[in-house]
C-alpha cells in the first residue's frame, strides 16, 4: 500500500479547522448589548446589576486596564429553534491562547444568581436543552478588563502592572454576543477526531494501531458531507466507533485526572482580582460538576475558599453542596500555596495550621496531602512540618522545570533534616495545566521514571495560573481516554484516592534526602527586598506579640488578642504566596504588600507594647525584654530584667588612614577604603579574613537573565563583576566605637556602619542603599580563611548542609541558594557564621590560594538587591536597609543564637521589676519557636520547640505557672493519639529529642 499517512493527517487538520468546528454552532442571532463602566474599583453585584447602561455594539472598544464593565445582554430565542440546544456565545475580545491572562467575566441572572465564568476557552452559557422557542434571554456579565501584562514579547517592561501607571486606554474589542444553536453531534465528532488525531500522532509510525486509526479517520472524513456537516456527522461518528471502543492494553499506564485550576493568589494581577478569579472558576466548576457525573474537581489554598465565602455567598452555597457530594475537593491543607524556601519555621507551620483548620471547620475535611504544584523548590525542613500537621503526602510539578539535572523519580519518599519521610509525587505529565491533549498523555507515559515498579500518575487537569479550570472539552476527552487502545487510561479521582493507589502499588519507592532544589528561579530569593524584609519582620513581631501577650494573659489577666493575631497571621501567610514573597508579582502587588507590612508592624508593636506594660507594671527599674530563645545580657529567654554590663569597645586610627575597633574579644581592621582587612579572634589568635583579601566588599554584577527577569539569575552573571572599593567617606561613627563608610556608584549611594558591640563576638554591618540601578545584582562578600567542603544553612526547624565545591552538575547548579538567619562554615575546631535580619539569597565558593600559604579561601556572599524590569519595571528602586553580622569562632550553636538575636532587637521599658519567663528550657540547643495561648480559647499554653544543633538532646522544660498536666500535640494543637502525655513534676517536663526534632506541648493551666 502506498504511504498516504501525511495526506490523511493534513486533510484531518483542515477539515476540522474549516468545516467541522465552525459547524458546532450552525445557526446564530445577535443579542442586544448595553454596558456600564464602573468608575473605580469593582462594585457589589447588586450595584452592577442596577446600574444605568448604554447601548454598545459588537466591534466596540471597551475596558481600561484593571477596570470593570457590566454588560447586559438581551434577546429572544427564535421560535424555529424550539427543541434545540441553545447557548449564548459571549466573546469579550478573547485570545484563545491566553486563558487566565486577560479579560474575564462572571455571568449573572437578573436576580444576581451567578451562572458561570467566561474566559478565552469558555465563552458559552447554556440557555436551554431543549428550548421552547420564543424564550426571553437576559444575562449580566461582570467583565474584568485585566490587561495582558505578559504580552507577545514576554518579559518586556510594561506600565500595565500597576493601576497607578497603566493608563485608561481601552484594552479589548467586543467580538461576539450571539444566541446560537449547539449541534451536539458535531461537537462530539470534533472531540472524537481530536482524541484520535492526537493519539495517532503519538504512536510509532510503524504501529498497526496508528494505521487502524488513520483508516478509520479517513472513512469518517469520506462519510462527511462538507456542505452538510450537521446532517452527516452521525454517519461520520459511526465510522470511528470501533477504534474508539478498542480497550487499552492491560499494562497501560494509569492516570488519575484531578480537575484543577491552579490560581495564583497574586501574580500578574492584584489580590483583589484573584478574589474574582476564584469566584469565576468556582462558578464554572460547580456548573460542570452538575453536567458531568464522573468529574471531580480539587481546589487548594484555604484563603481562596475563604474569599468565596466572604465575597460570593451564592457561589459558596454551590461549593458547599459539591463538597458534601465529595466531588469539589479541598486540597493541600495550606492557607496558600506558599513559597517554602523563605517562610520561617513558625510561618511554615502556620500555613498548615490555618489551612487545615479552615477545611476542618467548614467541611470536616482533614487533608492528607500538601498540594504545591508551582512552588519554586522545597526546603529540607518541610517533611517534618507536613507530618506534624497530620498529613502524609506531597505533590508538586515545578521541579520538572529544572534546567541542569533531570530529577530521577516521579514517586519517591522525601526525607527531611530530622529523618521524617513523606510520600511524594511529581506528575510526569509535567504541567499543572493539563488539557487532556494526546501529546500530554503520551508525554506522561514516556516520561514516567518509575516504570516496572509503578503504573500510576496524576494529572492536574484544567486551565490555571490565572484560573478558569477544567472545560467540558477536557472532560469529553477524558471520557474517551478512559479505556482506549494505544493510550494511558484516564480516570477522574481525588488526590487522596490517587495517593492511596500509588502507595499501595509502590509502598517502598526510592528515597531522596535533603532539599528539593529548583534549578531555576534562583533570583526569587532576592527580588523585591522590601517584601522579603516585611515578611521577616512580621514573622518575628508575631513571635513577640504571642509571647508577651500570652505571658501577660497568664500573669496579669491581659486580654489575649485571639482574633487580631488570627487575622494578622492569615495576612502574613497570604503574602508568602509563591509569587508575592519571591518577588515575581506586578508592581501593584508589591506596593500593597509594603503598605500591608507597615500596617501589620504598627499593630503588632501595639500589642507588644501593651502586653509589656502590663507585665512591667509601674516603676523606674530599667528593664530589657528578651524575646529571643536564648539568654541575652543576663536576661533569660522570654523574660525581662535589668541588663548586665558588657564592657566597652575602643576605636583607634591606623597609620595608613584606616581604623581599628577592639572590644577585647575581636579586633577589627578597616582599611582606608572602608573594607575589612582583619577580623582577629583574640582568644584563639585566629584571623578570619583570608590573606590578601578584604571583607565587607560590595560587588556589583550585570544581571540580565535569558528570560524570567524577576525570577532568574543565570550563572553567567558571575562572568563580570565590579568591586565597589572607592569610598567617598570613611570616618569614625558618632558613638566613637564604629566606622561609617559612604560610597556612590552609578545612580546609587551606600552608607554603611561597621560596629563592634561591647562584650559581643560579632562585627555588625549596617548597610543602607539608595538603589537606582537597572538590571544589576548587588552582593556583600566576606572571603574567609577557612577550609571546608560544606556549610550549614538555616531552614525551618534546623539547618542542613550544602557543598562548597562543584564536583557534580547537581552541586554546580546550586550557585545561588536560600538561608534563613544564618550560614555557618566550620573547620573541626573553629567556625564562622554570617547572620542577617532579612536577606535570603547567598552563594558560597572556594578557591585555593596560588600564592603565599596555599590555603583555602572560602567566600560567603549575601545577596542584597536586584533590579529586574519585569514584571515590575521599578523593582526595588529607593532606600533599603540591611543588617548582617560576622561571627568569628562561632559554633553551630553560636550561629543559631546570633541569628535569633539579630532578628529580635532588644526592647527596653521602665517598670516595677523582673518579669520571669512563662516557660524556660535548660538547654540552648532546644530552641523555643512559639509560646502562645491555645487557639481554642481554653487558656492553655502552647509551646513549640525543636532541637537546633543537629544532635540528640535531653532537656527540662519548666512552666513558670501552675499546670495541671501536659499533652504532646500536632501543629493544630490536637493530642497525638499514639503518644502518652509527658510526666509533669512540679511544673517540670523532661524532654528527649532527636536531631532537629520538632515538638508541640499543650500545658493545661491549673
Amino acid at each position: 500500500m502506498h504511504d498516504d499517512r501525511t495526506l490523511v493527517e493534513a486533510r484531518l487538520r483542515r477539515v476540522l479547522d474549516e468545516r467541522i468546528r465552525p459547524a458546532v454552532h450552525p445557526e446564530s442571532v445577535p443579542l442586544e448589548v448595553a454596558v456600564w463602566h464602573a468608575p473605580g474599583e469593582p462594585v457589589p453585584v447588586a450595584e452592577g446589576l442596577a446600574a444605568d447602561v448604554e447601548p454598545v455594539t459588537v466591534g466596540s472598544r471597551w475596558g481600561a486596564p484593571w477596570g470593570t464593565s457590566w454588560f447586559r445582554v438581551t434577546g429572544t430565542v427564535p421560535a424555529e429553534w424550539a427543541g434545540k440546544t441553545v447557548e449564548a456565545i459571549l466573546d469579550l475580545g478573547f485570545d484563545e491562547n491566553m486563558p487566565g491572562f486577560q479579560c474575564e467575566g462572571l455571568v449573572y441572572r437578573p436576580d444576581g444568581t451567578p451562572v458561570k465564568g467566561l474566559n478565552p476557552r469558555n465563552q458559552w452559557v447554556r440557555i436551554g436543552a431543549p428550548v421552547q422557542g420564543g424564550e426571553e434571554v437576559r444575562l449580566h456579565v461582570e467583565a474584568a478588563s485585566n490587561p495582558v501584562v505578559m504580552g507577545p514579547r514576554p518579559f518586556t517592561p510594561t506600565p500595565l502592572g500597576d493601576l497607578e501607571t497603566a493608563g485608561r486606554d481601552p484594552q479589548y474589542t467586543l467580538t461576539r454576543m450571539d444566541l446560537a444553536v449547539l449541534d451536539e453531534t458535531v461537537w462530539h465528532l470534533v472531540t472524537d477526531l481530536e482524541v484520535l488525531g492526537e493519539l495517532m500522532a503519538e504512536l510509532p509510525v510503524d504501529s498497526p494501531r496508528r494505521w487502524e486509526i488513520l483508516r478509520a479517520v479517513e472513512r469518517a472524513l469520506d462519510a462527511l458531507d462538507l456542505q452538510d456537516v450537521g446532517g452527516t456527522a452521525e454517519r461520520a461518528r459511526a465510522c470511528l466507533a470501533d477504534v474508539l471502543a478498542a480497550p487499552a492494553v492491560p499494562s497501560a499506564h494509569r492516570i488519575s485526572a484531578v480537575g484543577h485550576a491552579h490560581i495564583d493568589s497574586a501574580w500578574l494581577w492584584p489580590l483583589r482580582e484573584t478574589v474574582r478569579k476564584v469566584a469565576r472558576t468556582a462558578a464554572n466548576m460547580t456548573a460542570l460538576l452538575d453536567d458531568e457525573p464522573d468529574f471531580v474537581f480539587a481546589m487548594s489554598q484555604a484563603q481562596q475558599w475563604a474569599w468565596v465565602k466572604e465575597h460570593r455567598p451564592e457561589v459558596w452555597a454551590r461549593v458547599k453542596k459539591a463538597v458534601a457530594d465529595g466531588r469539589f475537593v479541598p486540597a493541600g491543607g495550606m492557607w496558600v500555596e506558599s513559597d517554602t524556601n523563605m517562610p520561617g519555621s513558625e510561618a511554615m507551620a502556620r500555613q498548615f495550621v490555618h489551612g487545615k483548620r479552615f477545611f476542618l471547620d467548614e467541611f470536616g475535611v482533614d487533608n492528607d496531602e500538601a498540594w504545591l504544584p508551582d512552588t519554586f523548590g522545597f526546603a529540607a525542613g518541610l517533611p517534618q512540618i507536613i507530618r506534624a500537621a497530620g498529613s502524609r503526602y506531597l505533590l508538586t510539578q515545578k521541579i520538572s522545570w529544572s534546567r541542569t539535572n533531570s530529577f530521577p523519580h516521579h514517586t519517591f519518599r522525601w526525607e527531611g533534616i530530622d529523618g521524617t519521610r513523606i510520600y511524594t509525587h511529581f506528575p510526569p505529565v509535567d504541567t499543572y495545566n493539563c488539557s487532556m491533549r494526546g501529546a500530554e498523555i503520551a508525554h506522561a507515559v514516556r516520561n514516567f521514571k518509575d516504570k516496572g515498579t509503578a503504573r500510576h500518575s496524576l494529572a492536574p487537569t484544567g486551565w490555571g495560573d490565572g484560573g478558569g479550570g477544567t472545560t467540558r472539552e477536557m472532560v469529553a476527552k477524558a471520557a474517551r481516554l478512559r479505556d482506549l487502545e494505544g493510550s494511558a487510561t484516564v480516570t477522574w479521582e481525588t488526590p487522596s484516592a490517587f495517593f492511596a493507589k500509588a502507595e499501595a502499588e509502590n509502598p517502598e519507592p526510592p528515597v531522596w534526602v535533603g532539599e528539593l532544589y529548583l534549578e531555576l528561579h534562583r533570583a526569587t530569593l532576592t527580588s523585591q527586598a522590601g517584601t522579603k524584609q516585611g515578611n521577616r519582620r512580621s514573622e518575628h513581631l508575631l513571635r513577640e506579640a504571642e509571647l508577651w501577650a500570652a505571658t501577660a494573659a497568664v500573669r496579669t489577666g491581659f486580654p489575649y488578642p485571639y482574633a487580631d493575631l488570627d487575622r494578622i497571621w492569615k495576612t502574613v501567610l497570604l503574602h508568602q504566596f509563591h509569587d508575592i514573597l519571591p518577588g515575581s508579582s506586578i508592581a501593584w502587588v508589591h506596593r500593597e504588600a509594603r503598605a500591608t507590612y507597615a500596617r501589620i508592624a504598627d499593630e503588632l508593636n501595639g500589642i507588644v507594647d501593651a502586653a509589656q506594660r502590663a507585665l512591667a507594671g509601674e516603676g523606674t527599674v530599667p528593664l530589657l525584654f528578651n524575646a529571643a530563645p536564648h539568654t541575652r545580657a543576663g536576661v533569660p529567654a522570654g523574660g525581662a530584667r535589668p541588663a548586665e554590663a558588657s564592657g566597652r569597645t575602643t576605636h583607634a586610627g591606623r597609620p595608613d588612614g584606616g581604623h581599628v575597633l577592639d572590644n577585647g574579644l575581636l579586633r577589627i581592621g578597616v582599611d582606608p577604603r572602608g573594607l575589612v582587612d582583619s577580623v582577629l579572634d583574640l582568644a584563639t589568635g585566629r584571623e578570619t579574613i583570608a590573606p590578601g583579601r578584604t571583607g565587607n566588599l560590595l560587588q556589583l554584577h550585570q544581571d540580565l537573565p535569558n528570560m524570567w527577569d524577576a525570577w532568574d539569575v543565570d550563572e553567567f552573571y558571575r562572568n563580570t563583576v565590579t568591586d565597589l572599593t572607592d569610598a567617598d567617606e570613611v570616618t569614625p561613627g558618632d558613638d566613637g566605637a564604629s566606622v561609617r563608610i559612604v560610597r556612590t556608584f552609578g545612580g546609587s549611594r551606600v552608607t554603611q556602619l561597621l560596629s563592634l558591640p561591647p562584650g559581643e563576638k560579632r562585627l555588625v554591618v549596617d548597610t543602607e542603599v539608595d538603589w537606582h540601578e537597572t538590571e544589576k545584582f548587588l552582593k556583600l562578600a566576606f572571603p574567609l580563611d577557612l577550609h571546608t567542603d560544606r556549610y550549614a544553612s538555616e531552614t525551618q526547624f534546623g539547618h542542613f548542609f550544602r557543598p562548597t565545591h562543584t564536583n557534580t552538575s547537581w552541586e554546580a547548579a546550586k550557585f545561588e541558594a536560600c538561608n534563613h538567619r544564618f550560614v555557618h562554615l566550620q573547620e573541626p575546631d573553629w567556625g564562622v557564621a554570617l547572620v542577617n535580619d532579612g536577606t535570603y539569597g547567598h552563594d558560597v565558593t572556594r578557591a585555593v590560594r596560588t600564592d603565599g600559604d596555599g590555603g583555602t579561601t572560602t567566600t560567603v556572599r549575601a545577596s542584597l538587591l536586584r533590579a529586574p524590569r519585569f514584571p515590575d519595571p521599578e523593582t526595588d528602586q529607593g532606600v533599603h536597609r540591611f543588617r548582617h553580622a560576622l561571627v568569628p569562632g562561632a559554633s553551630i550553636g553560636d550561629a543559631v543564637r546570633e541569628g535569633w538575636r539579630i532578628n529580635l532587637p532588644e526592647r527596653r521599658l521602665d517598670g516595677a521589676g523582673e518579669v520571669t519567663p512563662l516557660v524556660t528550657v535548660d538547654r540552648d540547643s532546644v530552641v523555643v519557636t512559639a509560646v502562645k495561648l491555645a487557639d481554642d480559647g481554653s487558656g492553655d499554653v502552647v509551646v513549640r520547640f525543636h532541637e537546633a544543633h543537629g544532635a540528640r538532646a535531653r532537656a527540662t522544660l519548666t512552666a513558670g505557672f501552675p499546670i495541671a498536666g501536659a499533652e504532646v500535640t500536632d501543629l493544630l494543637e490536637r493530642p497525638l493519639a499514639d503518644t502518652a502525655p509527658p510526666a509533669v513534676d512540679d511544673g517540670r517536663i523532661a524532654v528527649a529529642l532527636r536531631p532537629f526534632e520538632l515538638r508541640t506541648l499543650r500545658l493545661k493551666r491549673a
